[in-house]
This record gives C-alpha cells, sequence and structure tokens, in this order.
C-alpha cells in the first residue's frame, strides 16, 4: 500500500510539552501517536509538522466537554505576539535537532519529499498553525521561511491579528466573526510571494472567502472534514468546497471523532466506516485530486481502530475494500499533497 503523507500532526507541541527526554525517545519508540518504529509499522511516510503555541486550557476537560450532545467551548484569548515567538522558536529548534538526530528531513521541495518515501525517510513540512508568532512588518515571516516553513495556518481556534478562528462548537456552522483583518490580507499577499502554503483549517467562514478571493494558490484545508456529515464549526460546507476545487486545492480528512461523527463527539469508539463517509462525500465535491488526509495524530482523539500512527493500515485497508483502486489510493495517501504542494511552491 502507498505510503501515507499527512496533512498535520501535533509532534512538536508534544516534545515541547513533555520536555527534551522526548525527543530521545522518538527514535526508538513513545507513547505518542507518532515515533520511528510506529511511523515504520503504519507506512507514515511524514508530513506537515505543526508548531501551535498552547493556550492556558485544560485539554482534559475540553475532550470531555466534547463528549455532550451539544457544546460551545469559548475561544481562547489571543497570545502576545512576543510570548508566541518564543514557543514558535523552541518548536522550530525541536523540528531541526529531531533532524540532527537522524529521525527526519524537514522538506522545502517535493523532489525531497518524494526521495523521503522513496528511502524510508520521515518527511517533515515546517507548519504554522496560528500566526501568534508574525510580526505585521513580516520580518518574522521572513526568518521562518529561510529556516524551512512552507506552510502556515493563519489562526487557530483563537483570535489573532489577521484573523479570527472558529469556537470548537456543535452544532454549528464557521459563520462566526468577521473576515480578514488589513494585516491578514497582507499576510496572505506575502505567503504568496514567498511561497508558503495557506491552510484555511480553523479560520472562520468570513476569513476564509476572504482568502480564497486574495490567494493566487490553491485553497487548502490540511485537516478539516464535511460539514454535510458532521455540522461541527470546524468543518467545511459544500459551498466552500466548491471554492477549495476551482482552486485546485486540498482537503485532508481529520482523524480527530468530534469532527468525523454526525453527533459531534469526541469518543475513540468511532468507525472507520464514518471517515469513509467522508473521504466520500469529499470525493464527490472536490474530485480525485482533492482529497487526502491530514490526522491531526498528537492533537486529538482519534479512532481506536487506528490508534496512532502505526494502525494507519487499518484505514488503508478498509478504503482498499470500499472500492478505492490503487491509483486513487496514491492520490490519496501521498499524491495530491504532492501536486498541491508542488503548485503553491512554484516548482
Amino acid at each position: 500500500m502507498p505510503p501515507v503523507f499527512d496533512g498535520h500532526n501535533d509532534v512538536l507541541w508534544q516534545q515541547y510539552d513533555r520536555g527534551k527526554a522526548e525527543r530521545a525517545r522518538f527514535a526508538s519508540g513513545n507513547n505518542t501517536h507518532i515515533d520511528v518504529p510506529k511511523a515504520e509499522k503504519g507506512g507514515f511516510g511524514g508530513g506537515f509538522f505543526a508548531i501551535w503555541v498552547p493556550s492556558d486550557i485544560d485539554g482534559d476537560s475540553i475532550t470531555a466537554e466534547m463528549q455532550a450532545d451539544s457544546y460551545d467551548l469559548p475561544l481562547p484569548p489571543a497570545i502576545a505576539q512576543d510570548e508566541a515567538l518564543q514557543a514558535t522558536l523552541a518548536q522550530a529548534a525541536i523540528l531541526a535537532r529531531l533532524e540532527a538526530d537522524g529521525a527526519l528531513r524537514i522538506c522545502t521541495s517535493t523532489a525531497e519529499i518524494r526521495a523521503c518515501l522513496d528511502n524510508g525517510t520521515m518527511a517533515a513540512i515546517m507548519h504554522i498553525e496560528g500566526a501568534e508568532a508574525i510580526d505585521t512588518d513580516f520580518d518574522t515571516l521572513e526568518v521562518l521561511y529561510r529556516a524551512g516553513l512552507r506552510s502556515l495556518g493563519p489562526v487557530w481556534s483563537r483570535p489573532t491579528v489577521f484573523a479570527e478562528g472558529v469556537p470548537f462548537r456543535f452544532p454549528s456552522d464557521g459563520d462566526i466573526g468577521g473576515g480578514l483583518t488589513g494585516a491578514g490580507k497582507d499576510l496572505v499577499r506575502e505567503c504568496n510571494r514567498l511561497g508558503i502554503m495557506l491552510d484555511v483549517s480553523h479560520l472562520n467562514m468570513a476569513g476564509f472567502y476572504d482568502l480564497a478571493e486574495i490567494t493566487d494558490a490553491p485553497v487548502v484545508a490540511t485537516h478539516s472534514n464535511a460539514y454535510a456529515i458532521c455540522p461541527h464549526a470546524r468543518n467545511l460546507t459544500d459551498d466552500q468546497l466548491a471554492v477549495i476545487r476551482e482552486s485546485g486545492g486540498v482537503v485532508g480528512l481529520n482523524f480527530a471523532t468530534a469532527f468525523l461523527r454526525p453527533d459531534g463527539k469526541m469518543i475513540a469508539d468511532t468507525g472507520l466506516d464514518v471517515m469513509l463517509r467522508h473521504l466520500d462525500h469529499l470525493l464527490e465535491h472536490l474530485g480525485e485530486d482533492g482529497v487526502a488526509l491530514g490526522s491531526d495524530f498528537d492533537g486529538a482523539q482519534v479512532p481506536e481502530a487506528i490508534g496512532d500512527s502505526s494502525g494507519l493500515g487499518a484505514l488503508r485497508a478498509a478504503m482498499r475494500d470500499h472500492g478505492y483502486d490503487a491509483a486513487l489510493m496514491a492520490k490519496i495517501c501521498n499524491g495530491n499533497w504532492l501536486r498541491v504542494l508542488a503548485r503553491t511552491w512554484r516548482e
């Protein structure tokens, strides 16, 4: 089966949160969703390694609240740029050290990604989830680009000087709050100039349409699902999917169970059948070139039938048994990410 190149993981935050000893266990095995042994077992070839600045929130409490029939978790407050920059640089350094350890390779071209998929080296794209660390003069953006940054989401689920995110709210669509600020529109243009991919995951609906109108690159959601199946604020409506298709963009299927299940609950006892429903819907609305995987490993509760990156074979087997042929499997597992990255990075 083809190796998986994945749209989103939170490995760097896990290592930042747990301390230096965690990095040493990445190569030999740890208790998170992704490490080298699990990746090799499951055919995880790499993906977008997110830099995420943590808010002062209780993750266990949030997971518990997201098991209710409905919920509306308030947005965390904005984070100051200087505070965010420290956490961002620390996680960028963690990624660089993992590369120095030989655990992965930071890739800035699709040729490098393809080489990694061919030789079994884990491929990593440096991605920022929430642009709190970026100043409005974009000096930080320029420096991070030079350090390997090639993908960026203007927001996580809290406001920035650039845009507004959606709360963890069910049932709800993403029509919450205003669009991109003036600085946000400038951020889109600067990312276009540099060839940094822009991610609309977590962006509210008004910001989504603003970004789509301005950008000269494909519109991409690295880890989002179909609102028609799970009416969660984090998911994309059919109208949004139409915009993404028109741009030549891609949506990566998010494995987080609250964004998969029609009842919006963050529960591990979630079958692979609902993932196939989302994939079928995305294929119908985006076409075979617009659908990929965006697990959210190490950042969310995923179906227990997968468990972690070692369980990716179960999903690929389910896709094959569902009738996806070899060519479609190759596109969903890695080819569509490579296509959209090549266009975005102007290769």
